[in-house]
């Protein structure tokens, strides 16, 4: 409930920190690159020309990215950078008070982006939908391991060559099958016992105790 509660919060916070950064830095867009550098200057800052092309840039890009949830901590480390130079070098000798071109707003919005920078952006966002898709995968990834190491190993036995084979089913043995020769004419003739004692000789088997013929 508590995760649910902040990420609710931070997507209200993040909406509103990103919809004021997008329209300051739209206005330096519309005041045109001239314009905005000569009111830095005015302002006393050293190096007019880089502040404007990097407030400009990382405000208007940085506040879309918030209000969309992505790249939300690198896009706000840059954010509290320019706000911490806002406040050093143009609003901090002026006060407090935004009517007094005091570090109110400036303040207000760098401590926004410190709190997004050490927690992030939350999971209402593409940054949360990106993070749980790789979650996701890591975790398919980690449990398709875990069945693999613990499946059985098959045995296999090598070919003459050394390859292995894939083991073939067992199947009972077959008897060879001998075919009876006729005797010859003018041998003795073998009856049946006999051909049953040869028959158990080839297999292997023990023959029969034959009983011996009345006589």
């Amino acid at each position: 409930m508590k995760r649910v509660l902040f990420d609710v919060a931070a997507l209200i916070t993040r909406l509103t920190t990103g919809v004021i950064f997008l329209v300051h830095g739209w206005e330096k867009w519309r005041s045109g690159f001239g314009a905005t550098a000569q009111q830095f200057k005015d302002m006393g800052v050293a190096v007019p020309e880089l502040a404007t092309g990097y407030t400009t840039v990382v405000e208007t890009i940085g506040g879309l990215l918030l209000i969309v949830g992505l790249l939300v901590r690198p896009v706000a480390l840059l954010l509290f950078i320019g706000m911490l130079a806002a406040m050093t070098f143009v609003h901090g000798a002026e006060g407090v008070m935004t009517a007094d071109n005091g570090w109110e707003l400036a303040g207000a919005l760098g401590a926004l982006t410190l709190l997004f920078l050490t927690l992030g952006g939350g999971r209402l966002g593409l940054d949360g939908l990106f993070n749980a898709i790789f979650r996701r995968r890591a975790e398919r990834r980690v449990a398709e391991e875990e069945l693999a190491a613990h499946a059985p190993v098959r045995q296999v036995e090598p070919t003459q060559e050394g390859g292995p084979t894939t083991p073939a089913p067992t199947q009972p043995m077959e008897r060879p099958h001998v075919p009876r020769q006729q005797a010859p004419s003018g041998s003795p003739r073998l009856n049946d016992q006999d051909m049953r004692d040869i028959d158990a000789l080839i297999a292997d088997e023990p023959p029969e105790h034959r009983k011996p013929p009345n006589r």
